[in-house]
């Protein structure tokens, strides 16, 4: 009897699930509380979502290589970043791209922005040419030392690399500027949860 109970139990263990890394779950949307980028580790910073009055539009996580609590700490980390976003309903992604030139507009001085009006300008004509992003399809937004900003849109590397170093942070002021797309957006993001 112990011979049997003790072989039911070693074939019980061996089926169950291996344990997975520790995770955040944003509206169904799981994030792994680490990523590697570049071959560095980096930390979810935080996660959450991004309302238009009462809908959901996407869920978004950051990964820096340790935790900030302020947009400047999270803009001043040297090494490797990423913001990743995934939609929660369709939404035409011409006019996403559109947002984001406005959204970094509403928080950069003119004359810096000035400096990234062609990166702006092929950034927004890569979601123009996606058309639409269906619920569940995500984008990348990878900052690179040594190569740049790399976009990525359902797991696609979008064109060459934008250089700029200061391209980066003027995408991440849409969601952690002083006027962000989304202040409780900006305060996951920061890992201040209500």
């Amino acid at each position: 009897m112990r011979t049997t109970l003790r072989a039911a139990l070693l074939a019980a263990a061996c089926i169950l699930p291996l344990a997975s890394p520790a995770q955040t779950t944003v509206s169904g949307i799981r994030y792994d509380e680490s990523a590697v980028l570049a071959g560095q580790k980096l930390r979810l910073n935080g996660a959450g979502i991004r309302y238009k009055g009462p809908f959901k539009v996407y869920a978004a996580g950051l990964y820096l290589p340790k935790k900030a609590g302020t947009p400047e700490d999270a803009l001043g980390l040297p090494g490797a970043k990423r913001l990743t976003v995934t939609m929660l309903r369709e939404i035409d992604a011409g006019e996403l791209g559109k947002l984001f030139v406005r959204g970094v507009e509403d928080n950069m001085d003119r004359a810096a922005m000035s400096k990234l009006i062609p990166g702006l300008m092929r950034m927004s004509q890569i979601f123009t040419d996606h058309k639409r992003l269906q619920a569940g399809d995500e984008f990348a937004l990878d900052w690179i030392p040594g190569t740049g900003t790399v976009v990525s849109v359902r797991g696609v590397q979008q064109g060459e690399p934008f250089r700029e170093p200061e391209f980066f942070n003027a995408l991440m002021r849409i969601w952690l500027g002083p006027v962000p797309a989304d202040w409780k957006l900006k305060d996951s993001l920061l890992g201040r949860q209500a």
